[in-house]
């Protein structure tokens, strides 16, 4: 189909608008013009009614489902969409069983995806039949290879890792039913892994199976969802060109259309089945910080009397807080107790709520208990912003005429969500320093200055738990406690083999000029036996007094994320002449930041280390013994084969951490 340069649906007359009254302006709504010609009231859950009325127009209208083929459904997001908009979902095939329950619940007669067929399988094994004909296919592979945890870890694997190239099959069926066109969902990552390689693989293959594309990194909260979610959007035809929709929504929408904020998305949802806080260690935390922000509000850097976090230790989803007055931040499908975004409420979103922010239709049936709800809801693509992508190819790949006019964007086109984030960190950081000036009575905690001595038992077990209380397995720890007017003194040792005299001796402080939470005294954890086991409990008791009287939560909090400059040093003594040897030599060097948070081959710690290349594994291996992470492309994919990583110069494996359930080597 080719656009008529003369109607207002033409993707090159950006700067002619037309409204409702037929008056050209750039301060006409393209969201009002749509919700006004489907007469569609504004206020919470209008998504859904969005859904409906274009389904109820194009029904009325004698219009024919386009037959599409859903590959990689997950909890059927995009499908809604599509289907919402003129697309008749024909089969959807998804790997995992619950989502693919769901799937299941919602094709049933009377269900909103009825009649589509839910296929649980491989998509490997997944071969059309042929006699099956479909004019459009709809999904995007898994992304976690491209993610920004994947970037985080050490780059991104992309198409080395098996669900990198899933991509192959997508092109392996569109090669066998040739349909008009596809549209291909993913992380932006996608765009930078291996160098940009992998992307050039991708848009090789689809042009091989002789597809045109055209693609767009988008931002949800542009297209009507109350959400910040940027993905990369890929769609191909096998004849003409596609534009992508200009925003709805927002700075770069026509007439600044307001986002749709959370506030009102969630507003009427229900949230009984959720109490308020959250519990746990950092849970009392939430209620102080103001909402749009995290964990960063109790840092330094945003000026935080009493700070807890170094800045930039954690994802930003830690202890996030969303803002009533802001699209959300993206949903995430998984994580830890402390992952947000929290409902400013100072509480955990209800699955109703969450729905909501994703665009979900309210009588979507998610299958499945809280936590498998919560995962197929964050993987989802919104249907708001799935219903905007399949109107435009509806107009123009599939020809057909709509009740409101399309507004499209030229290829180049250039969209300013990047540029606005800068902008919020600004809004924020106003906010932090509000919120903080109304403070009362919080001081930078001192450590108490008593000479006196404090003596007291604890137990380290096997995973690294540092506990009251005996438990089957764990280690008794005798330690002592003591301040004087230089140093801050623990002394341990294991019940059974100290001995009461000093093995070692490590010395920490701060690597520079600044802000220290003991004031002018330097650390020091004295060792009274030679046991691994007493390295460990001196480091776990060392961060159990910088909580108990700095607040800080951790001594990588302390210390600061690997990746920046230490905010601390440290040196290991020997009370003799003799120095160190064997494992304590290698030790030594690592507590000194020798061979740390470099990713590394393993003929480089020998030199570094000053120990022969083939003691460099069992070193390692000793090492994560004593709770030091050690990384390597068995724990993490993304670190070539034979090269590893010592984040830490200090032990900080806990029984919560993912690199625990992990070994070294493939062999191991």
């Amino acid at each position: 189909m080719e656009l008529n340069p003369d109607k207002p649906n033409d993707p090159d007359l950006q700067g002619s608008l037309f409204d409702i009254g037929g008056l050209e302006t750039e301060e006409s709504s393209w969201q009002r013009e749509i919700m006004s010609s489907l007469e569609i009231p504004p206020g919470p859950a209008w998504p859904d009614r969005f859904g409906r009325s274009v389904r109820g127009w194009l029904d009325n209208a004698g219009h024919e489902p386009i037959k599409t083929l859903s590959l990689f459904s997950g909890g059927g997001g995009l499908d809604v969409g599509f289907h919402d908009s003129g697309f008749g979902i024909v089969q959807m095939v998804e790997l995992e069983r619950k989502y693919a329950d769901t799937l299941a619940a919602n094709s049933r007669p009377g269900r909103l995806l009825e009649g589509s067929e839910p296929l649980c399988m491989d998509i490997r094994e997944y071969g059309p039949d042929d006699g099956m004909e479909v004019d459009f296919v709809i999904g995007g592979p898994p992304c976690q290879t491209f993610s920004a945890a994947g970037r985080r870890a050490a780059g991104v694997s992309g198409t080395t890792d098996s669900r990198g190239t899933l991509f192959e099959e997508y092109v392996r069926i569109l090669e066998k039913l040739r349909p008009k066109g596809f549209l291909f969902e993913n992380v932006y990552g996608i765009t930078g892994a291996q160098s940009g390689e992998a992307w050039r693989q991708i848009q090789a293959a689809f042009k091989s199976a002789g597809y045109t594309t055209r693609y767009r990194i988008l931002d949800a909260a542009d297209y009507g969802v109350p959400q910040h979610r940027e993905r990369l959007f890929i769609v191909g035809v096998r004849e003409g060109d596609f534009h992508f929709p200009r925003p709805t929504h927002g700075p770069d929408s026509m007439g600044d259309h307001p986002f749709y904020i959370a506030g009102e998305a969630v507003s009427g949802a229900s949230a009984e089945e959720v109490e308020i806080g959250l519990g746990g260690r950092y849970g009392h935390l939430l209620g102080e910080i103001p909402p749009g922000l995290n964990y960063s509000f109790y840092t330094k850097e945003m000026g935080h009397p009493s700070p807890v976090f170094s800045w930039r230790s954690k994802f930003s989803d830690f202890l996030y807080k969303a803002d009533p007055d802001s699209p959300s931040r993206t949903l995430k499908a998984q994580g830890g107790q402390y992952t947000g975004p929290f409902s400013w409420e100072n509480r955990k979103f209800s699955v109703a709520e969450l729905k909501r922010l994703q665009t979900i239709p309210d009588d979507y049936e998610i299958t499945g208990g809280q936590q498998a709800s919560i995962e197929q809801i964050g993987n989802s693509v919104p249907p708001q912003m799935g219903r905007m992508l399949a109107l435009a190819i509806l107009h123009q790949v599939m020809g057909v005429e709509l009740p409101f006019p399309m507004r499209y964007m030229t290829h180049d086109k250039k969209l300013g969500f990047r540029k606005r984030k800068r902008l919020l960190t600004k809004r924020y950081r106003e906010k932090a320093e509000a919120a903080i000036a109304r403070l009362h009575g919080t001081n930078t905690p001192t450590p108490r200055s008593s000479n006196g001595e404090e003596e007291y038992t604890k137990f380290l077990s096997k995973n690294f738990r540092w506990e009251e209380v005996e438990t089957p397995g764990s280690t008794k720890v005798k330690l002592r406690f003591r301040m004087d007017e230089s140093s801050m003194i623990l002394s341990a040792g294991v019940a059974e083999s100290r001995v009461g005299h000093t093995a070692y001796e490590v010395t920490v402080e701060p690597s520079s000029d600044g802000d220290w939470c003991f004031g002018e005294r330097k650390v020091r954890l004295v060792a009274e036996d030679g046991d691994p086991r007493t390295f460990t409990s001196l480091w776990k008791a060392f961060e159990e007094k910088t909580h108990e009287l700095c607040r800080i939560a951790d001594l990588v909090q302390l210390s600061g994320y690997y990746q920046y400059r230490p905010k601390m040093k440290a040196r290991m003594d020997s009370p003799g002449t003799g120095g160190f040897d064997g494992l304590w030599h290698v030790v030594g060097c690592v507590v000194s930041g020798i061979g740390v948070a470099k990713q590394l081959p393993a003929r480089h710690f020998a030199v570094l280390w000053e120990i022969e290349g083939e003691d460099v594994l069992s070193n390692l291996a000793l090492l994560r013994g004593m709770g030091y992470e050690v990384r390597s492309h068995n724990t993490n994919s993304q670190i070539a084969e034979g090269e590893y990583l010592i984040p830490y110069s200090f032990p900080t494996l806990t029984p919560k951490s993912v690199q625990l359930r992990k070994k070294l080597e493939a062999h191991g």
